[in-house]
């Protein structure tokens, strides 16, 4: 590794990575290259961070060194035109359609081969063992050739992983049958049945090629955040050009100071300040708060909220990459590659059982050649295959997914979509949640919570409220209608007061619905500042007061209390004001809160939890609680909010029920149980007939374990996991 004061860092998308083995071969062999300071790879991203110096190296000298080592990586668009991430989705669907199509081939040929196999009156043809030669052959060297890849680029680093075990199991298991089966007399002048095996190593490798199709249908669940993200920006900008027309330009020829128009509805193409105009702009993505914001006059605006009333022009102060919609990108992307992937529990065990298991049929190979007397070849092949295939990865390679697909399965019955195994098992293990507000603790939309009347309330007087906000463009108008209900709608010549409200004439009379300052004589009461006070009167009297709040979900109520009966810190993080956060904190019952959040500070809030040693979960709906989400070590969704909030996130609840986080805890806690006794399963009848594989009860009894046995025991090791996995949808119903 180098290091320099003159350093770029630099996001490629990494193809053909198939297992944490390949991660780990790509981010040694980018860590071994000069100028090349760091390399982390994330492998569920399926990219690398790369901090390298440009004077020694570049990205076209980093893809030629991951091209050698078996993998690639796209280094056209480092940017943020989504190019890079378009090339590599394309790249992820090709492989998926053509690991579903290998799958599929090779569960049929194998399904064939045990009928085959196992149907007496077929078993003794002949003919069977070429016709099962026959079906075997494409799923071993067709179906199953990512192993036999992954096996090799494993042996060029001098690593083994699962690739290894498969490949040497069902290669040999292979090879040893067309042997057996071209060769009958070695073994009958021998006084051995010259078995074939061609069953064993088609099975093994159908079942583990639907495992790794289960994982990637729960990874193509997700679609690229960092591509929703880029898609908030608009692609064109209304231009006005020195000679004050309006010219629809390309995003990327905006340049700094350029005015620009934006029309009602539109998206704001940059970062800004209000030139002439004013208008109310969503800046949900940004705060996480409901209510649009009132824009005049030299107010800013940002790239990617969305104008919602009226048109204005603004000057352009930040462009590209300096916008914020781009440093959330940003955030979100580098919060993604921050996390240090979750090594599988199966790849941990495969590290030590893979080598262990070769050494151990190599080994008793060896001592028969030394020690076996007479049949000492045969008995030297026999145990070598039969320690392979007792040994062999089928049971392990169910022992994830089978557990996961039914703990998914009763997730998704209550309402809890999980992505992934990593989240799945992290859950178990979290004790300090953050919650965003808006649209989470809280419904996400304002409401009246009340209406005092100061005059005698007459149906001429709702009525005149009910149509002035029937036709007002206002925010808050909509919900003061609709708490009104039914009323008659009268004609409305209504002007807007920007920044307090509206005047508005019915009949020739004058009346105005807005805040305090529409209403100089009004001194009746404090408003609260975590709730909103619209006054409706006339010159010169207060007809009433309404008060309108986000009112908090009454699960809330209950979810905070549960999580924290479990031990378990709650931090609410919201880009309100104080007194609305410590008014909701309080409602909930929660004890630590901080107030006027942006992105970054949640992100903050997260990473010194993390740093403090705790295992973070972000609870969100929101754009702007996309990095947060990311960088949590388990991201909950709300499933009302945002597609972004949701695919940032690992877990989505989608009734927005915050009570189902309890239950996806459990529903972690049972599942991981489950693949843990499923690896016990995995293993203990492997482990215990692995000696005896290797013959090392010949010299007491003359017993040596037949490969057919091997291959029955390992099948008996695969039914008991599945059995097991399916017992998991009956250990109590998920609520």
């Amino acid at each position: 590794m180098a290091s320099s004061t003159l350093s770029r860092k630099a996001v490629f998308p990494v193809l053909q990575m198939s297992c944490m083995g390949c991660a780990a071969a790509v981010q040694r062999t980018l860590r071994q290259q000069p100028g090349v300071a760091s390399a982390e790879v994330n492998f569920a991203g399926r990219n690398v961070s790369v901090d390298y110096n440009p004077s020694v190296t570049n990205p076209a000298k980093l893809q030629t060194a991951v091209r050698s080592a078996g993998y690639d990586l796209i280094i056209e668009a480092d940017d943020d035109t989504g190019e890079a991430g378009e090339k590599l989705e394309e790249e992820e669907r090709r492989q998926y359609v053509r690991l579903k199509r290998r799958a599929i081939v090779a569960a049929v040929l194998s399904a064939l081969l045990m009928v085959t196999a196992m149907t007496p009156s077929l078993m003794h043809q002949a003919w069977a063992g070429y016709v099962m030669w026959l079906l075997s052959t494409p799923v071993v060297f067709f179906c199953g050739s990512r192993f036999f890849t992954g096996a090799y680029k494993q042996a060029r680093h001098r690593a083994m992983n699962m690739d290894t075990l498969v490949a040497l199991s069902t290669g040999t298991a292979y090879l040893f049958s067309v042997f057996s089966l071209l060769h009958t007399q070695f073994w009958t002048r021998h006084g051995l049945h010259s078995d074939v095996y061609f069953e064993a190593s088609a099975v093994i490798i159908a079942f583990i090629l639907l495992g790794k199709l289960l994982e990637e249908r729960a990874k193509r669940r997700t679609s690229s955040v960092i591509k929703k993200l880029i898609g908030l920006q608009p692609q064109t900008a209304t231009l006005i050009t020195s000679g004050g027309l309006p010219q629809e330009v390309p995003i990327k020829n905006i340049r700094l100071d350029d005015l620009i128009l934006v029309k009602s509805g539109e998206r704001i193409a940059t970062d800004g300040r209000i030139a002439e105009g004013s208008s109310f702009v969503d800046e949900s993505m940004i705060t996480g708060e409901p209510l649009p914001v009132e824009k005049h006059p030299e107010d800013a605006v940002f790239a990617g909220t969305v104008n919602q009333r009226g048109s204005f022009k603004f000057r352009a102060t930040k462009i590209g990459s300096e916008t914020l919609l781009a440093q959330i990108i940003h955030l979100v992307s580098e919060a993604q590659n921050s996390k240090a992937p979750v090594q599988r529990l199966v790849d941990k065990i495969a590290g030590i059982f893979v080598p262990v298991v070769a050494g151990i049929a190599l080994l008793s190979a060896l001592l028969w050649l030394l020690w076996g007397g007479e049949a000492a070849v045969v008995h030297a092949v026999l145990a070598f295959v039969t320690v392979l295939i007792i040994a062999c990865p089928c049971a392990l390679g169910l022992a994830t997914p089978t557990a996961v697909t039914v703990g998914m399965g009763r997730g998704a019955e209550a309402g809890i979509l999980i992505k992934d195994t990593d989240s799945l098992e992290t859950l178990r293990k979290v004790n300090t949640i953050v919650l965003d507000k808006t649209g989470t603790i809280t419904e996400g939309v304002p409401a009246v919570t009340g209406i005092q009347w100061l005059v005698p309330e007459t149906t001429a007087l709702r009525d005149t409220l009910f149509s002035i906000e029937k036709t007002s463009e206002h925010p808050l108008a909509e919900a003061i209608a609709s708490f009104l209900g039914e009323a008659r709608l009268l004609d409305v010549v209504a002007e807007a007061k920007p920044g307090a409200g509206v005047e508005a004439r019915i009949g020739g009379e004058t009346f105005y619905v807005g805040n305090a300052s529409l209403f100089p004589f009004w001194t009746a009461c404090k408003e609260s500042e975590s709730q909103t006070t619209v006054l409706f009167g006339s010159d010169t009297q207060v007809f009433a007061a309404l008060t309108l709040s986000d009112e908090i979900k009454e699960s809330s109520r209950q979810a905070v209390a549960q999580l924290q009966a479990a031990g378990i810190e709650i931090i609410m993080a919201t880009g309100d004001n104080e007194a609305t956060a410590a008014e909701i904190a309080r409602q909930a019952g929660i004890r630590h809160y901080m107030a006027r959040a942006l992105p970054d500070d949640k992100l903050r809030l997260i990473r010194d939890r993390q740093q403090a040693g705790k295992t973070v979960a972000m609870v969100g709906d929101g754009i702007n609680d996309s990095a947060a989400l990311a960088q949590a070590n388990v991201g909950i969704a709300m499933g009302r909010g945002s597609d972004i909030a949701i695919e940032a996130a690992s877990v989505t609840i989608i009734s927005g029920d915050l009570r189902k986080i309890s239950t996806a805890l459990r529903l972690s806690k049972n599942t991981v149980a489950t693949i843990r006794q499923n690896l016990f399963f995995a293993f203990i009848y492997n482990i215990a007939a692995i000696p005896v594989a290797a013959g090392i009860l010949y010299p007491v009894n003359g017993f040596l374990l037949n490969p057919m046995i091997a291959g029955l025991t390992m099948a008996l090791s695969s039914v008991s996991v599945v059995t097991n996995s399916l017992l998991l949808s009956k250990r109590g119903k998920v609520r």
